[in-house]
């Protein structure tokens, strides 16, 4: 046995899972595939135990086995089962195969420039995996009938999308500015900020969400929009109201944030804001009723916010809702690794932080919260300004491109489009340069076996958990030793697949699973690829029928190597931390 071999195979441990190795299939559905074999057997000791396969699933009810199947017949009789993968992910199988998949998760946002049904669908075709409603922008009707849309093409269409609401939050914000959409901001221009509202329109005027908006501000300080998109400084104070010069002409977007900063630093005020606002728990309710699949609360400062949201998301409805914290305050990075435990996923929010850190800090804390968040088994999503430019023109610069493979190359879980969809006249030109720079970074990276460097910190305090998730640290290992051409993974809650997702392996991951909440969830673990499909709580049944629909479709051929994992059993355990392996290698 080769001593590679060996190592990853050393100390692996079983909960409720079933590890298979599926070697060179005979899927040419003939009764007969002729192969050699030779059988090595294993010892894997730990802590000083060991125990048979035979004794081990009695005591555990567990199954730990790799396996060579060389004969599919019983998998012919699947044509009632459907095969639940999306369309997009069997049409780029079908034609890259396995190692073509892009494993780096899409994310649009959808605005007034993407949200008819045929500008909905081609964002799908282009890979669109989660789609972002931003409620800073539209009424709930407008965003009621995205969402009725993007269910339409998932029934008829057979796309898995995923869907996001983006609650506003507490920050201070632009109310109105004069204008539907974005206003150019002329150099020397003066404008009026106030809190007072007016139902008429006003030049030159915007109106601020919070009254005390303009407190601790002096004159001769520089108020910053949306991070820099436009730049003035105050020249004037009366009362609350500020009147401003442009010093720095722009775009001023609706919605647009600011912020104020005085000799080069943020000027820090507490506005004692809650992280929810009554607009966003009305928002909540709204998302809750559309059954969208994520909510990602804006400016997360620490953990309570997350705790409530989720104890009242599970007063008013049964479907797991998935909640992402938004990193984009300096508070947040105060608080970074409890908010990432916390929450369900992360989003760095760049544009935001870019206002409250100094912008040369911005790479080396992205990189460190897309670190964090994969340690903790959370997905992470890069946002803000990834393609900037495409939002007015149709080639994106050659340094936004190498911003979004640095965000691959991090291994960051999802890249996420913002008003290049929703508001630019390019949006599924960005989600193509999305799709072709993810793609073309992640082959790099396995040339340079990049994975090898990657170390994941121990989550597990129960030895159910512990073990579970050495299974997937090893199945990982073993399948790029191997060089498989793909993992399954057959799972009713995610677990398992977002545990070998973090590894972030060679192969692509399929995880098999008859929820569909957890289908919606995985759309943003890296590399998985979700099915929809049947599962019973018989392992070996779940494999062959799950590899006999992939073979129907032509999706899976003789000679491709596989390997399997499951955390599907019919009955909970209490394991023992020790087992012998037995491998089968085809030669």
């Amino acid at each position: 046995m080769p001593s590679t071999m060996a190592m990853v195979l050393k100390s692996m441990a079983a909960t409720t899972c079933d590890l298979c190795l599926f070697s060179h299939f005979g899927v040419d559905g003939s009764p007969r595939v002729h192969f050699k074999t030779r059988d090595v057997g294993i010892r894997a000791v730990n802590r000083g135990l060991s125990t048979n396969r035979k004794t081990l699933k009695r005591r555990l009810g567990i199954n730990i086995r790799a396996i060579v199947q060389e004969n599919l017949e019983r998998s012919k009789r699947t044509d009632a089962y459907p095969l639940g993968l999306d369309v997009v992910s069997e049409g780029e199988l079908r034609e890259k195969g396995f190692m073509g998949l892009r494993k780096t998760k899409l994310v649009c946002t959808i605005g007034p420039a993407c949200c008819a049904l045929e500008d909905l669908e081609k964002l799908a075709l282009g890979g669109m995996n989660v789609a972002r409603l931003n409620m800073c922008h539209g009424t709930r009707e407008w965003h009621l009938d995205v969402i009725s849309k993007i269910k339409k093409l998932k029934r008829e269409r057979n796309f898995s999308i995923s869907v996001m609401i983006d609650t506003e939050g507490s920050q201070i914000h632009v109310v109105d500015h004069g204008a539907p959409s974005s206003v150019k901001v002329e150099d020397g221009s003066i404008w009026l900020f106030t809190a007072e509202q007016s139902k008429s329109y006003r030049p030159f005027t915007v109106q601020a969400s919070f009254e005390g908006f303009s407190e601790g501000t002096e004159v001769g300080d520089e108020l910053v929009i949306d991070g820099g998109m436009a730049c003035f400084v105050v020249v004037e104070k009366t009362g609350s109201d500020l009147h401003c010069k442009c010093t720095d002409p722009g775009l001023f977007l609706p919605g647009a944030k600011f912020s104020f900063w005085r000799n080069g630093k943020l000027v820090r005020r507490n506005y004692k804001l809650s992280t929810l606002s009554t607009k966003d728990w009305a928002d909540i309710d709204f998302g809750v009723s559309a059954e969208v699949d994520y909510f990602a609360l804006s400016f997360v400062n620490d953990t309570d916010s997350i705790r409530h949201l989720k104890k009242y998301l599970s007063t008013k409805t049964a479907k797991p809702i998935k909640v992402l914290a938004k990193i984009e305050s300096l508070e947040s990075l105060y608080n970074l690794e409890d908010i990432v435990q916390a929450s369900d996923g992360i989003m760095v929010a760049r544009g935001d932080l870019g206002v409250e850190i100094p912008l040369e800090q911005i790479p080396i804390v992205q990189e460190s919260i897309t670190c964090i968040s994969r340690h903790l088994n959370k997905p992470v999503i890069v946002a803000s300004q990834l393609l900037e430019s495409m939002v007015e023109y149709p080639t994106p610069t050659r340094a936004e491109v190498a911003d979004v493979s640095e965000a691959v190359r991090q291994y960051a879980d999802a890249l996420m489009l913002s008003g290049e969809s929703a508001i630019g006249s390019y949006g599924q030109k960005a989600l193509a340069v999305l799709d072709m720079a993810s793609s073309r970074m992640e082959s790099w990276s396995r040339a340079e076996n990049r994975q090898t460097h990657l170390n994941t910190r121990q989550l597990g305090l129960s030895l159910p958990d512990r073990i579970a998730e050495q299974i997937c640290n090893c199945a990982v290992e073993m399948a790029n030793n191997l060089g498989v051409d793909a993992i399954f993974v057959f799972t009713r809650h995610g677990h398992m697949a977002s545990l070998l997702s973090r590894n972030r392996p060679n192969p692509p991951i399929f995880a098999f699973t008859s929820d569909n909440n957890t289908r919606m969830a995985l759309n943003l673990q890296w590399g998985v690829v979700p099915l929809l499909v049947d599962l019973s709580d018989d392992a070996e049944s779940n494999i062959l029928k799950s590899i006999g629909l992939m073979k129907s479709k032509g999706l899976i051929r003789q000679g491709d190597m596989v390997l399997v994992v499951s955390d599907v059993t019919p009955t909970p355990t209490t394991p023992l931390s020790l087992q012998s392996l037995q491998v089968k290698a085809i030669i």
